[in-house]
C-alpha cells in the first residue's frame, strides 16, 4: 500500500509509539484487502466500551495509548447507564472498571455519547467517507444518508480516529456499492416488521447487498431496524430501497431475486408468553419512537419491568416525554443496551421488539428472546 511522507514518518515511530500503532493497524487492514492507499475520514465510531465486552485484556490495551484522536470521534454503549446503574443492579465492581474505560477514552478525546445512534448528533454527509464500528450505525448511513464507511472493528476504528484516515477498499469505492440481489417483498409492513425481515434476509445473504422492492414505505426508524437486524443476523453493511434510500437508482437490477410474502416475515415473531423483563431501543430510540411508546403507555402501569433504551442526547431533548413514560413505570436508560450490559443476565425471558436483540440477548447474555411489534411489548408490560 501506497503511504505519503507523513504517514511513512508515523509508520516508522517518529511521532510516537501509539500513533505507530495506530498506523501499523491500518497498513496491516490495507494490505489484507488490497487498499491502495489511506484517504481521510470525516469521523470514528469506536466500538469496545462496555466492560462486559473488553474487560481487564481490553482496558490494558486502551491504557497503553498517549495520543489524541484528529478527527470527531464517537463512543459505542457502554456497559451500564451512568447515572443508574445501582437501579440497573450494576456491581460497584463493574461500575469501577467501566468508568476506568470511559476515562481513557476520553483522555483520548473521544466524545463519551454512548450510543448505537451516532447519527442523531452527528449526521454524516452523503458521500463522506467514515469509519464506524457500530454494525447498526454502519449500516443506517451507508444505506439511508448515502456516506462511506466499513464495518470497522474495535481497534481499526481507534486507530483511524488516532490517524484521521483509513484504508481505501470495499464500501468506500463505488463499484463496491452496486446491490448483489433483489429482495422483493409482498405485503404492508410496519412497525416490527421491518426488523423481522431483516433478521430474515441477513440470515440469507450474509453479507451481500440487497436491494428491496416494497409495497409499503418505511420510516426512517424503520430502516433502522431492517438494517440493524441485517447486520447482526448477517453482515450486511449496505442496503438499498427502491425509490428511498439515495444510491437505489445508481444501480442495474440484480439478476438474482428471492420473493417473501408477509407470512414468511410473520414467522419470525414469537408466540412466547410471561417475559420477566420487556426492552426497547436496539438500537437506540429516536425522539419518534420515544413519542409511540409514549402513547402506547399513556393512562397505564407498568407491571413487569420495561426497559427503553435511548442516547443521553435524545432524553436531555425531550424531558416532558421521558416524564411521560416514566410516570407509567417504565424506565428510560442511556448510555448502554440490554445486550452489552451485565444487568440484563439476571433475567430467564426477554421480550423485543428488535431483530438484532432477537439475535444478540440469546448468544451474548443467555436470555430467551420473544419478538413481538412494539404495541404488544407494551401490552404485556402493562398487564
Amino acid at each position: 500500500m501506497h503511504l505519503t511522507r507523513e504517514e511513512e514518518t508515523i509508520y516508522k515511530g517518529e511521532l510516537g509509539a501509539t500513533k505507530q500503532k495506530a498506523m501499523e493497524i491500518l497498513v496491516s487492514l490495507g494490505d489484507i484487502y488490497g487498499a491502495d492507499s489511506l484517504i481521510p475520514v470525516e469521523s470514528a465510531q469506536i466500538s469496545g466500551v462496555s466492560y462486559k465486552t473488553i474487560g481487564d485484556a481490553g482496558l490494558e490495551w486502551i491504557s497503553d495509548l498517549d495520543a489524541r484522536v484528529k478527527v470527531p470521534s464517537m463512543l459505542n454503549p457502554a456497559g451500564m447507564d451512568r447515572e443508574k446503574w445501582k437501579d440497573m443492579g450494576i456491581p460497584a465492581k463493574f461500575a469501577e472498571k467501566q468508568e476506568e474505560i470511559l476515562r481513557v477514552y476520553e483522555r483520548l478525546g473521544i466524545t463519551l455519547g454512548c450510543t448505537c445512534t451516532p447519527y442523531y448528533t452527528n449526521p454524516p454527509k452523503f458521500g463522506g467517507h467514515l469509519a464506524w464500528a457500530e454494525s447498526s450505525a454502519v449500516a443506517y448511513v451507508n444505506s439511508v444518508l448515502g456516506a462511506r464507511t466499513n464495518r470497522e472493528g474495535g481497534p481499526s476504528a481507534l486507530a483511524a480516529a488516532l490517524i484521521g484516515k483509513t484504508p481505501c477498499y470495499g464500501l468506500h469505492l463505488n463499484e463496491n456499492r452496486s446491490p448483489d440481489v433483489l429482495i422483493q417483498v409482498r405485503g404492508n409492513l410496519k412497525d416490527s416488521d421491518y426488523g423481522a425481515l431483516g433478521y430474515m434476509v441477513g440470515e440469507m445473504l450474509r453479507d451481500k447487498i440487497p436491494l428491496f422492492e416494497l409495497g409499503s414505505i418505511p420510516t426512517y426508524d424503520e430502516l433502522k431496524a431492517l438494517g440493524a437486524a441485517m447486520a447482526a443476523s448477517g453482515a450486511v453493511a449496505l442496503y438499498h430501497v427502491e425509490g428511498i434510500t439515495p444510491e437505489s437508482k445508481n444501480f442495474d437490477r440484480p439478476i438474482e431475486r428471492i420473493s417473501l410474502e408477509l407470512d414468511d416475515i410473520k414467522e419470525i415473531y414469537e408466540k412466547g408468553s410471561g417475559p420477566d423483563i420487556i426492552a426497547l431501543g436496539c438500537p437506540h430510540c429516536s425522539t419518534d419512537e420515544l413519542k409511540h411508546i409514549s402513547r402506547l403507555l399513556s393512562g397505564r402501569s407498568v407491571t413487569t419491568d420495561l426497559w427503553i433504551c435511548t442516547s443521553r442526547w435524545i432524553k436531555e431533548q425531550n424531558p416532558d416525554l421521558v416524564r411521560a413514560i416514566e410516570k407509567s413505570g417504565a424506565k428510560i436508560i442511556c448510555d448502554t443496551c440490554m445486550v452489552v450490559s451485565p444487568a440484563s443476565e439476571r433475567f430467564e425471558k426477554m421480550m423485543v421488539n428488535s431483530g438484532k436483540a432477537l439475535k444478540y440477548v440469546p448468544s451474548l447474555c443467555g436470555v430467551e428472546a420473544i419478538f413481538a411489534n412494539t404495541k404488544d411489548c407494551i401490552e404485556a408490560a402493562c398487564d
